[in-house]
């Protein structure tokens, strides 16, 4: 174990030049490039990897085997799932080079990731939003949509804390949070 502003297990590895805030927690096996932000209190779980020019806001978590490539920012307080999967290019070939061709993918504020989800580069994932467990998205998730299958699809509405709420209503169980739909924009009361 290191001493220092963030915890890093003995077996990660922290390249000089990465930007890791106060409070991080870095578990086994992970790799964080030269280059790679991450904010305050992100906790990166066994074995992930870091590209040099991906950012992580504060209170992110991502859980193992997942790696964030080039181009991806994750947003304050998103929650990325075992296995997930980002990607940076849209028609790889390991003969061409297309390293200028990196497309960004933007994951918003307390936005979820479930776990061996896929998402296809290039696209914004909206604050709140929630990506189910192996979905693969292939667009654009507006704020607090519940997207799921493949190719993922909206099937209903999300609160702030992570609850579906019931179509009827928009009235979370969960932390009693009302919402009203303003068009096609989920809005708290």
């Amino acid at each position: 174990m290191t001493m220092m502003a963030y915890f890093r297990h003995e077996t990660a590895w922290v390249d000089e030049g990465a930007e890791i805030g106060e409070g991080c927690r870095i578990w086994h096996f992970c790799h964080v490039s030269a280059g790679a932000k991450l904010g305050r209190d992100c906790v990166l779980g066994q074995n992930v990897f870091v590209a040099k020019t991906a950012v992580l806001g504060s209170c992110v978590r991502v859980q193992n085997n997942v790696s964030i490539y080039d181009g991806v920012v994750l947003e304050d307080q998103v929650f990325v799932g075992p296995s997930a999967v980002f990607t940076n290019v849209v028609n790889p070939r390991a003969h061409v080079s297309r390293k200028s061709e990196y497309r960004q993918t933007v994951v918003g504020r307390g936005a979820t990731i479930g776990a061996n989800a896929t998402i296809v580069c290039g696209h914004q994932i909206g604050p709140y939003a929630f990506i189910g467990a192996g979905a693969v998205v292939t667009r654009d998730v507006p704020a607090h949509q519940l997207w799921v299958g493949v190719p993922a699809r909206f099937v209903g509405w999300v609160c702030a804390c992570g609850e579906r709420l019931p179509d009827d209503s928009l009235h979370c169980a969960g932390c009693g949070s009302g919402y009203v739909l303003r068009g096609e924009t989920l809005c708290a009361l």
